[in-house]
């Protein structure tokens, strides 16, 4: 087994199985992390197959990560506890706050505990914006519009992943509720004063997070660069709210990243601004190209935050899952949201 420290890159593959290209790349010293998708996924034990084969490639092991919330971004779904947009943990939390937080822990245990029992290490949730209403891509991703709401919703959630082996990751900071186009195929511009986005900042404030993705928007309060490639964004996260954990870009391959130029480019700005990590998904070919020319200084201390991510307690294997009482009531608990 390859002994190589963590990398600064989250890169992907294209099926379900490893091909030769995949392992070579996996094992650059550049690469720390790989990112799931659904076409990495057939069923739990073919997932559990790929994240073991994945895991023996090198030590430390490589960090696997998936997007899955739940709602409509949930990239394993056969199988798995389908699990409710966080919006509807908002919706209860206005009738019954109490419930709310103990469906919130309840959602964040099932689907840290189905994810660890295949082999995942990580999720990018919970997602932190507030909920404006005209948001092309958040919607009801996220929890609510009022900041208190979002905090007590996302600890509650946080607690369960916790629970259940996985750490966090608050997204998309510092906010993208407010601006209305998607950033998969346009670059939003926030037009608030820094005063004025105070609000977007207060889960940032509050919550005990171990990371959290940056995201694609210009928010012309602090700088023209999207807080991805913003000193200034990640200096303020570093030095006001005090954050110690990692950054993670959002993808680089997004439209909203392209005003930086290639991909060289984008991942050489989003290093030197501070990001930690840098994710370069469905873009084989930059992949490529990334692996070959880019040079950076590697910074020790952010690879050291990223070995943080990884699950120190063993998980339960699916089975021994199945028959778990706690895990049980978990889903027993969400089943009403899904109704």
């Amino acid at each position: 087994m390859m002994q190589l420290p963590y990398g600064p890159l989250m890169i992907d593959i294209a099926g379900a199985h490893l091909t030769d290209l995949d392992r070579e790349r996996l094992c650059h010293p550049l690469v720390g992390g790989i990112i799931l998708f659904t076409r990495n996924y057939a069923d739990p034990e073919q997932l559990a197959a790929l994240t073991s084969e994945i895991h023996a490639l090198r030590s430390p092991p490589l960090l696997i990560a998936v997007d899955h919330e739940g709602g409509r971004v949930q990239r394993f779904r056969e199988g798995f506890t389908r699990l409710p947009a966080m919006a509807s943990l908002g919706h209860l939390w206005d009738k019954e706050p109490d419930a709310a937080v103990t469906s919130a822990h309840q959602v964040g245990y099932v689907l840290a505990s189905e994810l660890r029992a295949c082999g995942v290490d990580y999720a990018f949730t919970p997602v932190l914006d507030l909920d404006y209403g005209p948001s092309r891509v958040i919607g009801d991703r996220a929890f609510h519009r009022q900041p208190p709401a979002v905090v007590a919703l996302a600890a509650a959630l946080i607690a369960g992943l916790r629970a259940g082996g996985m750490a966090s990751c608050g997204k998309h900071f510092p906010g993208h509720g407010y601006v209305i186009p998607d950033s998969h195929v346009e670059l939003p511009v926030d037009e608030r004063s820094l005063e004025a986005m105070q609000e977007d900042l207060i889960p940032y404030r509050q919550l005990a997070l171990d990371a959290v993705m940056a995201a694609h928007v210009i928010y012309n309060c602090m700088d023209c660069n999207t807080a991805v490639f913003s000193n200034k964004w990640i200096n303020y996260l570093r030095n006001n709210i005090k954050f110690e954990g990692v950054v993670f870009t959002d993808d680089l391959s997004m439209a909203g990243a392209g005003v930086v130029g290639g991909m060289l480019n984008r991942v050489d700005t989003a290093y030197r601004a501070g990001c930690d990590m840098l994710l370069v998904c469905n873009s084989p070919d930059a992949v490529g190209e990334v692996l070959a020319g880019w040079q950076p200084e590697i910074d020790p201390a952010r690879g050291m935050r990223v070995a943080a991510l990884m699950p120190v307690q063993p998980a339960q294997g699916w089975a021994a899952l199945k028959t778990d009482s706690a895990y049980m009531a978990a889903q027993q608990g969400i089943a009403p949201l899904m109704a």
